[in-house]
Parts: structure tokens; sequence; C-alpha cells
């Protein structure tokens, strides 16, 4: 097992759920994106806030984590929550995304690599989307170093505007927002917090050039 997720399996060893166990605000506050039936993806789901309830709203859920404790607790909050959803352990620069496959990403503080990483998970999960697909992704920006309130301790692997109008080129951008928040999801993200929100949608068809 890779230093990194050996390291974060230990700490989901804990019986405390670390990022709480509701719904990352942002998530919610987009609910009405999503249709019954809808096939999403949660990218590094953790221990299944997201994607427990991605699976209420009906969704046809795959939750990815290459932490075996944390889906070990996933799917105890999905007994809890009374729903199903599809886990899959897996190492997500490693991990086969398909091509085409989620009508909807969704991507929340993945802020575990690097600009050069990050650049091929973006493209991933470009490729995988469907034509018309949503992408919904929440970071902390640069601003975040100076909160400590949770998040990467690495400048580069944190967000700015331009940089994510960059990656996402391709898309349409519905939203795309700069903010910040006081946030409470559990202990490890507590506090004044730098964020930035994007919506996008892949489009339905090639632009003639």
């Amino acid at each position: 097992m890779d230093p990194k997720i050996a390291e974060w399996n230990e700490r989901y060893s804990d019986a405390e759920y670390l990022f709480g166990k509701e719904p990352n605000a942002f998530l919610a506050s987009q609910q009405e994106r999503f249709m019954p039936g809808m096939k999403v993806l949660s990218v590094a789901d953790g221990e299944g806030r997201n994607g427990v309830w991605l699976a209420q709203l009906g969704l046809d859920v795959l939750a990815v984590e290459a932490a075996p404790r944390a889906i070990d607790k996933a799917r105890q909050l999905a007994a809890e929550r009374g729903v199903n959803l599809a886990h899959e352990c897996a190492d997500l620069l490693t991990w086969d995304w398909g091509s085409e496959r989620f009508d909807a990403i969704v991507a929340i503080f993945i802020q575990f690599v690097g600009p050069e990483l990050r650049a091929q998970m973006f493209a991933d999960m470009q490729r995988a989307l469907k034509p018309g697909g949503l992408l919904l992704l929440e970071g902390y920006r640069l601003e975040q170093l100076s909160y400590a309130t949770g998040g990467p301790k690495e400048p580069a692997n944190l967000y700015t505007a331009a940089a994510l109008r960059e990656a996402f080129a391709g898309l349409h951008i519905l939203h795309l927002a700069e903010y910040d928040a006081y946030i409470e999801e559990g202990s490890r993200h507590r506090g004044m917090s730098a964020l930035i929100d994007l919506v996008a949608r892949k489009p339905t068809a090639e632009i003639p050039a």
C-alpha cells in the first residue's frame, strides 16, 4: 500500500467520522441538479458522507476510495441510512476511470496531489463524463494556508479560479465561486475556510472548428 494511503487508512481506524456524517454543504446546495437514476461517481469518498447522501437521493452511486478502513465506515453509514451504493477500493492515480461512463462526478476536497498528477486526474474526470454530464468540485484556495483549518499544507495542491478555468476549458462552466466561509465537517474541517466551488457541464457534441 502506498505510504500516503496507509497513513490515511490508519487515521480512518478511529471510531470517529473524521469529516462527519453529513454531506458537504456545497454539494447539498446543488441537490436540484441531480435526478433519480443518474449514475454518479464520488471521488475519494472517504467515510461515505457524500456518497451515502447521493444514494439517499435515489442515484446510482459508485464511491471510489483508496483506504479500506474508510470504506468499512462508509458501508456502516450506508446501513444506518438504509441505502445501497457500490464501493471500489482503488488508487485514483492508477484506477481505470473509463470513458463517457457517468452522468455526474463529485469531487470534494480531493487535493492530495500536485499539479502534474492533478492534471492527469482532471483529464480522467472529463473523459469519464457522459456528454451533458456534470462535474461538481469544491476545494481550498491558496488563502487557506493562513486559516490552517484543514486541507493540504502544500501551496501547489491548492486551487485558483484561473487554474480551474484552464483545467476545465473543455467544459461549460455553470458556476465558479471563490469565497470564505465557516465550515464544520467533523474534526478535520472546522473553522473559517478559503473555498472555491465549481459546477461544469460536458458539451453534448463536439463544436465544429
